[in-house]
């Protein structure tokens, strides 16, 4: 097959490749109380250290939850706010996330997966995104940053679920009265 040079590349040459990140951290706590913890979105402010303030627009019986999430403002006095739709699994522990309003995406998308291990529970983040053309950033540069944050958020949480799980270890078990 012999091909034009003259004629115009196909137009998915245009196209910025996607960004990817994999990020995973094991959790000293059983898989039910970090699942329980870092799905209530309504203390993701107290979580993580990026958010300011999560409003739930809709919550389909604990399963479903269209929110926004907005953030502190950056080193340029900016807040970033977007709306997301989370999915979750419980049985599967297992979470799809997106951005409904992908703002300098094109798209953001996320899988969070949970499952129990020696030494605690593994939290996994998987997020898959393309920059537009106009962002302020590339995929690339984005990638980057994504990534490097996701460390330190991830390490953030582990140690706030892991002071959550000690504190409930301490709580005293009330021993059963006799008749």
């Amino acid at each position: 097959m012999s091909t034009d040079s003259t004629s115009p590349p196909p137009e998915s040459a245009n196209v910025e490749p996607e960004g990817h990140t994999y990020n995973s951290i094991v959790i000293d706590a059983p898989l039910d109380l970090v699942w329980q913890v870092t799905n209530d979105l309504g203390n993701w402010p107290n979580l993580f250290t990026e958010y300011a303030s999560v409003d739930i627009l809709e919550n389909r019986d604990d399963t479903y939850f269209l929110f926004r999430l907005t953030m502190h403002p950056d080193a340029n006095g900016t807040v970033w706010s977007w709306v997301s739709e989370r999915t979750l699994d419980p049985i599967a522990h297992r979470v799809t996330a997106r951005r409904v309003e992908p703002g300098p995406f094109e798209f953001m998308n996320i899988d969070w997966t949970y499952r129990q291990v020696a030494g605690g529970t593994t939290m996994r983040w998987m997020q898959t995104f393309r920059m537009r053309p106009t962002a302020p950033v590339d995929t690339a540069t984005m990638t980057r940053r994504i990534d490097a944050n996701t460390k330190i958020q991830m390490a953030v949480i582990a140690q706030k679920v892991q002071a959550v799980a000690e504190s409930n270890a301490a709580q005293p078990v009330p021993l059963p009265t006799t008749a």
